[in-house]
């Protein structure tokens, strides 16, 4: 594609756009009030979120902020990312040879430092001493975006456990067996909420005799990827007034993530 503009390294490339333009269209392309192509609005979307700029400092070869923003608010109400991430894990995991759906998930969490954009919805966590917010997230074990939310800081990960359970069975159709998890999962209310939804849990405990960093096995991968997440300068702390938008933009880099590789591994001709 000739772009009329110097592309950022953020811009999707061609492959990337083809494979994504099916999840972008919520409206016809000859819809009258559309007066900027959605590759450029999405464009726009993943230039803020990687670079970490306010919505007002688009770039001014960018469409302008307004349509950005309203854009990405309808797609993530309608759930577009959630299902492009649904469809291109599983095109990745076919292309890698492993079935569709994962047998197993590693779920982990990190907190993201309040600002004063984050409002009243932060809260203090004595585990990691930070106001913000609580992102557990669930990957599988080739540390692919499975499910996420967030909490607050100050959020118990036994009481949550339920919540993740379900979101990891929904986005895998109910295919994951076993979950690995950190010591915050321990107890019974825990295990009795993965229960229900079919999973068993596995702790992945820190060695008694160790101190400091310690590589521990499984738990990596999630760590792994909330590496990639803090390359997302918008991700790095707690930049929104609601939670749902925290969410949804590490949902926006995940896909972006997954966009990539799945170009890279899938040839054009078998994703059209």
């Amino acid at each position: 594609m000739l772009f009329a503009r110097k592309p950022y390294p953020s811009d999707v490339s061609d492959d990337e756009s083809a494979l994504v333009a099916a999840y972008r269209t919520l409206l016809p392309e000859e819809s009258g009030q559309r007066t900027h192509a959605l590759r450029e609005v999405f464009n726009g979307l993943r230039h803020i979120v990687k670079i970490g700029a306010p919505w007002r400092w688009m770039a001014n070869d960018l469409p302008p902020w307004p349509i950005v923003y309203q854009q990405a608010q309808r797609w993530m109400r309608a759930g577009c990312f959630e299902a492009l991430a649904e469809d291109s894990h599983i095109l990745a995991r076919l292309a890698d040879g492993r079935n569709a759906q994962p047998s197993a998930a590693v779920i982990d969490s990190r907190t993201l430092r309040s600002t004063p954009e984050s409002g009243a919805k932060a809260g203090y966590g004595d585990a990691k001493r930070k106001k913000g917010s609580k992102l557990p997230l669930a990957v599988d074990t080739l540390g692919r975006f499975l499910a996420l939310h967030v909490t607050q800081a100050d959020a118990d990960d036994r009481a949550e456990g339920g919540g993740m359970a379900k979101a990891v069975q929904a986005a895998t159709v109910q295919s994951v067996k076993t979950a690995f998890v950190d010591q915050g999962y321990t107890g019974e209310k825990s295990a009795q909420a993965a229960g229900e939804n079919g999973k068993q849990l596995e702790v992945v405990k820190l060695p008694e005799a160790q101190r400091g960093f310690v590589f521990l096995p499984r738990r990596w991968v999630a760590e792994h990827s909330f590496g990639w997440t803090t390359r997302f300068r918008r991700l790095v702390n707690d930049y929104e007034r609601c939670a749902a938008t925290v969410a949804d933009l590490h949902v926006v880099a995940c896909v972006g993530l997954m966009l990539k590789k799945v170009t890279m591994l899938v040839p054009v001709h078998d994703r059209l």
